[in-house]
This record gives structure tokens, sequence and C-alpha cells, in this order.
């Protein structure tokens, strides 16, 4: 099982790389989870109404009126147009909304990467994922792709969930083989923006070390590469999605920043 973090940035992939080696995959007899963001998406539709967002260690600060709209288009815009590039590419692939069932269960998030407290208003820590649609679909040979929201404990209101650890969270309870971060930078850098610090491989342990070193987007991904290993994914590597050719590598175990247990 591989589960497969398809970043909003990463998604210009009109070579269709992304779906061929994803095909690649399911001929080598591997079962395929996408779990896909929406960053630009979501930044261009709150923009047309007119409303200010803000980021908080790395997360989207989420009032209800926000969520509506990340909600809207992760569930309902995103998703299926992953599904659907997947389909034309000749994949059998499903959108399913992180709400369905539900399969991610989260309480609000109240710390940042670096443990400080936050108020991020309804953005949400998966506690608990619900692997049976998962499986229902990865044993028929579709490929689930999953939009980062989902239920709070008591499945009253909804919850943001950052994409990157919502597909920790999947990879985890899956017991997956290893997650692989699609994003917009080769990997994890000791100093960004120094190129040259560029982590090829990293143990688990000595990342958790360094993790209250990162800043901004790449907090989250670096608390998801932690939280997928303890959770029970083999591995995680972070590669640059821009990159039509680097999910090919990262199949083949080569690329970006590779972080094991």
């Amino acid at each position: 099982m591989i589960v497969v973090k398809f970043g909003g940035h990463a998604m210009a992939d009109e070579n269709g790389a992304f779906a061929h080696a994803i095909a690649a995959a399911q001929a080598t007899g591997e079962s395929v989870v996408v779990v896909h963001g929406g960053g630009p998406q979501i930044d261009a539709a709150l923009r047309v109404k007119g409303i200010e967002s803000s980021f908080i260690g790395g997360f989207r600060y989420t009032t209800p009126e926000i969520f509506n709209v990340v909600e809207q288009v992760l569930a309902n815009e995103v998703g299926p147009k992953v599904a659907a590039a997947l389909i034309k590419s000749g994949i059998k692939a499903q959108s399913i909304s992180g709400r369905t069932l539900p399969t991610l269960v989260s309480r609000k998030k109240e710390t940042l990467v670096d443990g400080r407290v936050a108020d991020l208003g309804q953005v949400g820590d998966v506690v608990r994922v619900d692997i049976t649609k998962l499986f229902e679909l990865t044993t028929q040979g579709i490929v689930p792709v999953v939009a980062p929201v989902s239920s709070d404990e008591n499945g009253v209101s909804g919850l943001n969930v950052n994409a990157d650890l919502a597909a920790a969270a999947i990879a985890g309870a899956l017991d997956a083989s290893a997650l692989i971060v699609m994003t917009d930078v080769t990997g994890i850098y000791r100093n960004w923006p120094d190129t040259s610090s560029l982590i090829e491989a990293i143990s688990a342990s000595e990342l958790n070390t360094i993790k209250a070193s990162f800043a901004q987007g790449m907090a989250p991904k670096v608390q998801a590469a932690l939280d997928a290993i303890s959770g029970g994914a083999k591995a995680v590597r972070i590669i640059d999605g821009t990159d039509p050719h680097s999910f090919a590598d990262a199949l083949q175990s080569k690329g970006g920043t590779l972080v094991f247990a």
C-alpha cells in the first residue's frame, strides 16, 4: 500500500506523468491511496468571495465561513478533478471526502508543530481513521482520492485538516509501505532557502530533534513524516511534485528526502 499526498502546487500535470506512475505502481501489485491538497485553489476561491485568509505556523486559520469554502473546493472541485484526470488515463479512481462515513475524525488543533499553543479556528488534528471505505475501494482496484476535511468527534461540525497530516494519519492506519509527499520543493532543507542544505535521508528520531527549527509550510510536512512513521508507515519520501518525473523516481526509492524509522 502506498499513500500519496498530491499537493495543490503539484497539480499542473498536463502530460499525465503522475497517472502513468500510479499505473506503474498498480502494475507491481501495489494499492494506491491519494490524499490531495488544494491551497492555491482555496486561495483563489477566497479572493473571489473577498475573504481574507491568514496562516499561523503553516496552518490556515479557519473560520466557519472559510471552512465552507475549503470543503466546497476540496471535496466538490479539486478531488473530482484529480479523480477525473486519473480516469482519463485509464486508472479507476473515486473522489471521497474525509467526512464520508466519516473516514477522518478529528479534534480541534490547539498547538503548532513547535509546541506553541495557538487558536486556529476550525482546524483539526486527526484522532481516528476509519479505513472501511478506503479498503473497499482499493480491493476493487480503485484509487481513493481523499479530500482532507473531517468530522469532529461528536459528528456535529467539520474541521479543516492539513493535507500532509491527513495523509500521514491515513498512511499510518493502512500500515503503508511508503507515504510519498508531493510538494513544490525538492525535499526538506536544514536551512531554507539554502538549496545546498537538502536532507537526502534522515531518521525519524533525528528529524524529531530538529523539527522546531522548521517554519511555515515545511513544518506540517516535517510533522506529517514523523506522524506517519510513528503511526505505522515504513517510510516517508518528500519530493518535488512539480517535476513530472519525481513521482516515478520516488517509486524507485530515489530523489527528495527520505525519512525512515
